[in-house]
């Protein structure tokens, strides 16, 4: 009888060990809030996030451990602002050329997508005419409903923790 105790207490250790490694090094699933990345994500998806996409995330950290590749223009990406987990997709890497327009209305032109500016959005980035170095663009696919990289400016790659893989929506 002992020994089927200790077995089961050093199964559910060993499980315990297992989950926590898994859920702080490899895969997660957050929730996401608002509406800022709809249509791919509405208020309260349930994300599932492969936190080994680009390298090893420090444990209640902001940045990676070890890095081994870096966002492509396209990804969902998941990374730290002002303390919260931040989902957009990453529409711009590493020197990639910024188009800024005034002339009807502020916009932001890169890799063939046009994103409205605010005025302040626009003084606040159109001295770039290029990604810098070590940094990404990141926007919400909902523009008008997402503060991101036009409101506080480029992220560090280092400081990009995940990738977030899109829902399957179901079709109507």
């Amino acid at each position: 009888m002992k020994r089927e105790i200790k077995s089961a207490i050093l199964s559910i250790t060993v499980g315990l060990l297992i989950g926590t490694l898994l859920k702080f090094f490899v895969l997660d699933i957050v929730h996401v809030r608002g509406s800022s990345m709809e249509p791919t994500f509405t208020d309260g998806d349930a994300a599932l996030v492969n936190k080994l996409a680009y390298g090893i995330v420090r444990p209640f950290g902001d940045s990676l451990i070890c890095g081994w590749q870096e966002p492509e223009a396209g990804d969902i990406v998941i990374y730290m602002h002002e303390g919260n987990l931040v989902i957009k997709r990453c529409v711009a890497v590493p020197d990639a050329p910024l188009d800024f327009s005034c002339d009807k209305g502020y916009t932001l032109r890169v890799n063939g997508q046009t994103f409205p500016l605010s005025e302040a959005q626009y003084h606040n980035m159109a001295l770039a005419s290029r990604v810098p170095d070590g940094m990404i663009l990141a926007v919400g696919d909902n523009p008008a409903a997402s503060i991101d990289s036009r409101d506080y400016g480029f992220i560090p790659v280092r400081n990009v923790l995940a990738r977030a893989v899109p829902p399957k929506k179901a079709s109507r």
